[in-house]
Formats: C-alpha cells, structure tokens, sequence
C-alpha cells in the first residue's frame, strides 16, 4: 500500500511500490525506510527549515540512493569536505534549476522556479504525480512594500503557470498561519489553477488549526484538502 509520513513543517516521506520519496527533511528522527527499493531524496533549497546535510549519510552503500537538490545548494568541495559527503554520493546528486528536468530509473522530475530559495519539485513515479513546493509560493506580507509584494504575486503567477490544468495526486503546499489570511492566496491559486486530488498543508509552523481557518474561508476546497494533526502521521495515498 501507498502512503506518505508528515515528518514534520514541510517534510514528508511517500511510500510508493516501487521507490520511496523524501521531501525536505531536516529534523526529528526518520522512520524505518523500506529496503530493497530505491530512495529519491529530495531538497527544495538551502534554508535552514527544509534542508540538513545529514541526508547525505542516507547513502550507506546499503541501498539504492539519489539527491535531486535546488540549485542554490551548492556542492562546492568545501561545502562537500563540510559536509563529509563521498565522491560516490556526490556522484548520485542532481541539481536542478527551473524549467529543468531529469530522468531517474524509477520517476521523471520536473523543477519550477521558487519565489524564494531553490526550486520545486513535479514528480512522475508509479503512475502517480506529486507535486512538492518547497517554497514557491506567494508570500504577501503586511507591511511590506506594496511594489514588493505586487511584483511577488505576478512572479507566482508566472511561475506556477506551468502547472495549469495539470493532474496532481499529491500535492504537498505551504500553508502559512505567519501571513494569516494572506496565506490563503498561494494554496488557493495552487487548487484553482491544477487539477489537484489531494491536497496536503505545510510549512505550518505548528500550528495546524491553520488548515481548518482555510477551509472556513474556502469550504470548496474541503474535499481535497487532507488536516494534518502531527508529526509522524501517516496517511493512506
């Protein structure tokens, strides 16, 4: 059976038949990944909330391990002797920019663009699309300058044009209570612009009673939208 694992902010661990996918994680301890299938570790951008060296240990030489990395983590041979990441990981690493793509033996990845750090993830793996946004969203802020945060909203639109009308099983999107209901706009545009079944909250800060703000706003969007109560929840896909 398929399932994903909230680990917590905008980590997420999703157990498909045949490869198991890792989003962001950067705290708290992993649960047992599945041997005998390989692992697609994935990193949005180098912040400190969705990015920690230590996945690069995930590749013991036990298993089947890749990387796929936004562009602004740098392997640069001090980062790597820092991180005390092999030549052989460093050789299973991806780094990908917007509008780029690669081909795994198990999954097709495709990057957008982020209004922020790094990059996020479209990923094709055993007939399924997920769709991790690491931080591409539209972040309006109060108090910010009305310029800044115009020229945010036309970069999200542009950026997220390309998902328009595309089916997405999973989607993994931030839902940020610091905003309030600003933080509405991103999700939103997300669900109205692709085709999404499922939509899963994060970068919640904790504070998950957000979600059910949302949907009291936007109750069209009950359906698909999945509550996340905690860390180490586990939820059928």
């Amino acid at each position: 059976m398929s399932a994903v694992t909230f680990l917590g902010h905008s980590g997420f661990l999703v157990e498909l038949p045949s490869v198991t996918l890792l989003f962001d994680w950067w705290k708290g301890e992993l649960p047992a990944i599945r041997p005998g299938v390989p692992l697609y570790v994935f990193a949005s951008h180098r912040h400190e909330d969705h990015f920690n060296p230590q996945i690069f240990a995930l590749d013991g030489g036990s298993r089947d391990v890749s990387f796929v990395l936004g562009h602004d983590i740098r392997l640069s041979p001090r980062n790597l002797a820092r991180w005390g990441v092999s030549p052989r990981t460093a050789e299973q690493c991806h780094i990908l920019r917007g509008g780029q793509s690669c081909t795994l033996p198990r999954a097709r990845i495709e990057a957008l663009s982020s209004t922020d750090e790094g990059e996020a993830f479209l990923v094709t793996a055993d007939g399924m699309t997920l769709f991790h946004a690491g931080d591409l969203n539209w972040w309006h802020w109060d108090g910010e300058d009305t310029a800044w945060n115009r020229n945010m909203e036309v970069n999200f639109k542009r950026y997220t044009e390309s998902l328009r009308g595309r089916r997405i099983d999973l989607a993994m999107l931030p839902l940020d209570p610091r905003l309030g209901e600003d933080g509405f706009r991103g999700p939103r545009h997300f669900l109205e612009t692709a085709d999404i079944s499922r939509f899963l909250p994060m970068h919640q800060w904790g504070d998950f009673t957000f979600t059910e703000a949302f949907l009291t706003r936007y109750p069209e969007f009950a359906e698909q939208t999945v509550s996340i109560a905690g860390e180490g929840q586990v939820l059928p896909l």
